[in-house]
């Protein structure tokens, strides 16, 4: 199957150049606004959010924008706008593109100012609105990586720090030389905690199974939405420990991340699978919600 990047976040090679929020206005294109010095590019000061619009709607956006805020003040940063102004900001830059556009909407603070430690004053906003298609379902393999998630005091988990990825583009292109699209991650325990860039599911006997948020990893806005609608069906869903050999044996496993929303796994290092009934209806759930709120 082609290489398609599944995730909460995303390739930058699948993301054309939009419309970019800075210094109270929109700029079409891609500005350049960060220095070499600054804390955010040489310190790593730096968190984002992506949320996604499409067909009229941008399902969980006010969450997602709220979320970026929490993030912010996760790194020290002290952000000079709320979440709901992100939230409005966003619908003027999906306003700038046909109703039938896929996008990918992405508020980002980082610190400008500061050594080790970012000057909270310096904490600059920037809001990408961007084309970018969401990937088919087609499916995705993965494997066990051998590099693990920090725990909560090892590293900034709470946040959706930039920071963290090159620990996760670790174990993709680790994934990527066995011939695999992404990895399962383990926790510092070493029992499943997600995909490398995307929430984790598994069925089994006609109930879903989640790693239990533990610190060592988000609580994605896509994996709350599906468990949500899950329940509200009447299917049975555990958030508990989950261990790799637990997983081989899955009936079905899937992932949720707001760049694809819900995508089967149809193989696990070396065992396919299918996309299965549990998996069927989370996707569907899923996007009967999302195009339920047009606006």
């Amino acid at each position: 199957m082609a290489k398609t990047h599944f995730g909460k976040g995303s390739s930058q090679s699948h993301i054309e150049e939009g419309y970019t929020y800075v210094d109270d206005h929109w700029v079409e294109g891609d500005p350049q606004i960060i220095s070499p010095k600054s804390n955010g590019m040489w310190l790593s000061s730096t968190v984002f959010d992506g949320a996604r619009a499409f067909k009229g709607v941008a399902p969980d956006l006010d969450l997602h924008c709220a979320r970026a805020i929490r993030s912010a003040e996760a790194l020290g940063l002290a952000p000079a706008i709320t979440g709901p102004e992100i939230e409005e900001l966003a619908w003027q830059g999906i306003h700038k593109f046909p109703e039938d556009t896929e996008l990918y909407v992405c508020p980002m603070f980082f610190g400008n100012e500061g050594f080790i430690v970012p000057n909270p004053e310096s904490t600059r906003f920037v809001l990408t609105v961007s084309p970018s298609a969401i990937p088919a379902p087609d499916g995705f393999s993965a494997c066990l990586s051998s590099f693990q998630r920090p725990a909560a005091n090892m590293a900034p988990t709470d946040a959706k720090a930039s920071c963290l990825y090159p620990n996760i583009a670790r174990s993709v292109a680790e994934a990527s030389k066995k011939g695999f699209d992404t990895a399962v991650v383990t926790d510092p325990d070493g029992n499943v905690a997600e995909f490398a860039y995307a929430n984790l599911f598994m069925a089994k006997d006609g109930e879903v199974h989640t790693p239990a948020i533990n610190g060592t990893f988000l609580n994605g806005i896509t994996r709350q939405r599906v468990i949500e609608r899950l329940k509200s069906a009447g299917v049975t869903v555990h958030e508990r420990t989950i261990t790799f050999a637990e997983l081989e044996q899955a009936d079905e496993v899937f992932g949720t991340g707001n760049y694809y929303k819900v995508a089967p796994c149809t193989r696990l290092e070396g065992r396919s699978l299918q996309p299965g009934p549990l998996y069927t209806m989370a996707r569907e759930l899923y996007f009967a919600f999302a195009e339920a709120g047009r606006k």
